[in-house]
């Protein structure tokens, strides 16, 4: 299995998705990680059907999707949300390749703000710490099974 990691990044929030993807960064390169490639995406919609292309690719061992979504006035948000958290979770389970899910899901731009390595929480950093507690997982797993591939 590959040390290399992929991150994807919604772009709609620049500000946002640049302090995500610096948090995320940072804790691949605090585990040791420096071989991490990154890649754009226009929004929140367009993080799953990447994270698909990346994992088959077959060049990583994990996917961090990163961006943001606020409430707005209309039901957008709700329909957004749901279907990127769906898609992303669709993704790995359909592979078996570990896709963290670093969406910030926020009422409001402070809140964001405050989860992009702000006061309350780092979600960069979050979702690449989960990322890799999965991947060692799967690595765990996979010595245990001898020999048997999982999907």
């Amino acid at each position: 299995m590959s040390d290399r990691f992929a991150i994807v990044a919604a772009r709609f929030y620049e500000d946002l998705a640049a302090r995500l993807q610096a948090s995320a960064i940072g804790a691949f390169a605090d585990a040791g990680h420096t071989d991490v490639e990154v890649f754009d995406v226009p929004g929140a919609f367009e993080l799953p059907l990447a994270a698909s292309w990346l994992v088959a690719c077959g060049r990583f061992a994990g996917v961090v999707c990163l961006g943001a979504v606020i409430r707005g006035e209309t039901d957008h948000y709700d329909l957004v949300c749901a279907e990127v958290a769906r898609g992303i979770q669709d993704v790995q389970l359909r592979t078996g390749t570990p896709c963290a899910f670093g969406v910030l899901t926020c009422e409001t731009m402070d809140q964001a703000l405050a989860r992009a390595g702000g006061d309350k929480r780092d979600q960069g950093r979050l979702a690449a710490d989960a990322l890799l507690s999965m991947v060692a997982l799967r690595k765990q797993v996979d010595s245990s099974a001898y020999g048997q591939d999982l999907p």
